[in-house]
């Protein structure tokens, strides 16, 4: 089995919430993790932490991971890592989306020249951002909670 396929076999569950956590945070703790995943003890959140470190995804330093390797497995394909923060992919095409479609709504008000072409495109494009807007919203509630 490659690397990638033990990864993408190995990063499901709980190990996949410590992993988003850890990706949060950068830097995390056993017992932070614990509380902040409501593990019922440190070993478990020790356990996830350890198989995360055989992946080569985190390493320990004086009791403490910090992320090594990002890796875009199962959920996490659709998002992109802004610092701490992880943002769904489709963020950018909806905002780029919802402020042309604001555009087209105003010209075709301020300046309609009787072009019934120009209505129709700019409900096209609200259709698009509405798309867009769902599949961000969608992305959002998929990734594993911390």
């Amino acid at each position: 089995m490659t690397e990638k396929g033990k990864v993408d076999a190995e990063l499901k569950g709980n190990t996949l919430r410590v992993y988003v956590y850890a990706l949060k945070k950068n830097r995390v703790g056993v017992r932070e993790v614990q509380r902040a995943l409501g593990f019922s003890n440190a070993s478990l959140a020790q356990y996830h932490l350890g198989k995360l470190k055989d992946l080569g995804l985190v390493r320990e330093e004086n009791g403490e991971y910090e992320v090594m390797n990002e890796v875009k497995v199962d959920v996490m394909r659709d998002f992109l890592r802004i610092g701490t923060s992880l943002i769904p992919r489709f963020v950018f095409y909806a905002v780029f989306f919802t402020i042309l479609a604001a555009y087209m709504g105003w010209i075709t008000q301020v300046d309609y020249s009787g072009l019934p072409l120009a209505k129709w495109f700019t409900a096209l494009i609200a259709v698009a951002c509405g798309i867009f807007w769902y599949e961000t919203l969608r992305a959002w509630r998929a990734i594993p909670q911390a």
